[in-house]
């Protein structure tokens, strides 16, 4: 399987990147998180980049940009 992953949205902590991966899931849309614990005790933040094939970017960010349970 192949996939062009883009960017739907990027976050500085982990716990808010893993919630909205998992928003994601549970609409079906597979997405995976780059640059996790990237720059972590150094001094300075690297955002995580929460990632899902290019086709599903535009659904993604209306899932994402809604409240919890608002509904897609």
């Amino acid at each position: 399987l192949v996939m062009a992953l883009v960017e739907a949205a990027n976050f500085y902590d982990n716990v808010s990147a893993g919630a909205a991966r998992w928003r994601l899931e549970a609409e079906g849309i597979a997405s995976v998180l780059f640059d996790s614990g990237m720059g972590q005790g150094l001094g300075f933040a690297i955002p995580v980049r929460l990632m899902v094939d290019e086709g599903d970017r535009e659904r993604a960010r209306r899932i994402l940009a809604q409240e919890p349970g608002e509904g897609a």
